[in-house]
């Protein structure tokens, strides 16, 4: 007679374990979820959320896990996307000394060190890192160090390894030339600009390094490129600034001019450029 009482008990234990078994499924997919949530999130706050929030976001989650590294990096690039270098260079540094720190966290911590210029611990930092790890941006960190050193030979190899390691090298083919331009090699300068402008013709500062190359050796013609009516008064401008500096005051006065008739709305300091030469030179 017990027989359906045992029967009964045995069906509700294994009704009963099969929904324990269901909710820790659910709570297992839950968990689930929320990590996938959470790393949405963070990348979230790593590309188009307000640096500050960011920087604030990534505290807050590190107060509950202290030690996963993910946040900690994501405050690192936060805070130096904020501009807070000094803080970004300390946050990099923890990054670094995690275990679970890569080569590639101590690049970040170089490049953060550069942008607080602290450039003799950066090189100490780059030169810690293996041979072996081959980046662009590790690369493009050690020729800017070569380069506030004067060491062009090095920063010439440097320069051009990057420049081979990215598919985008329009902005380091800049910083290239401009390192020629302050050498006074503006031949090597001008070629490297003109580079710069094929691989992104939206690129103004290469467009205005260029035209700075070109002035310094006597040439003021606009070169071909694509430009925006703004943008052809504001190289005018600056090649009349190039023309004065070498004292070809004549020459920038009609630079200038022309900068002012280009420019689609009043362009004040060409404008002013322009009035101070001639009270200076008596019209």
């Amino acid at each position: 007679m017990r027989h359906p009482i045992l029967v009964s008990l045995c069906a509700a234990s294994t009704l009963l374990v099969a929904a324990c078994d269901k909710s820790g499924d659910v709570e297992r997919k839950l968990q689930d979820v929320n990590v996938v949530d959470e790393t949405n999130l963070n990348d979230v706050m790593l590309t188009v959320a307000d640096p500050n929030e960011a920087v604030s976001y990534f505290q807050r989650a590190l107060r509950t896990h202290p030690d996963r590294i993910d946040l900690m990096r994501g405050l690192a690039y936060s805070l130096i996307r904020a501009k807070r270098t000094e803080e970004g260079a300390v946050a990099w540094a923890k990054v670094a000394d995690h275990k679970d720190a890569t080569n590639e966290d101590r690049v970040e911590l170089a490049d953060a060190l550069i942008r607080a210029n602290q450039w003799d611990r950066a090189q100490q930092v780059l030169t810690a890192i293996p041979p072996t790890h081959e980046t662009f941006k590790r690369y493009r960190l050690e020729a800017m160090i070569a380069d506030s050193q004067k060491d062009w030979k090095k920063a010439d190899s440097f320069y051009e390894t990057a420049v081979g390691l990215t598919t985008k090298p329009a902005s380091t083919l800049n910083n290239w030339g401009y390192s020629k331009l302050t050498r006074g090699d503006y031949p090597g300068a001008e070629r490297l600009f003109s580079q710069a402008i094929r691989q992104d013709t939206t690129l103004f500062t290469a467009k205005n390094n260029l035209v700075l190359a070109r002035g310094a050796q006597g040439n003021y013609s606009m070169p071909v490129m694509p430009m925006t009516q703004v943008e052809r008064a504001q190289l005018l401008y600056t090649m009349g600034l190039s023309a004065v500096k070498r004292n070809d005051v004549e020459i920038g006065k009609g630079l200038f001019r022309e900068a002012i008739e280009a420019h689609p709305q009043h362009f004040e300091a060409a404008a002013r450029s322009l009035e101070a030469l001639e009270a200076n030179v008596g019209g």
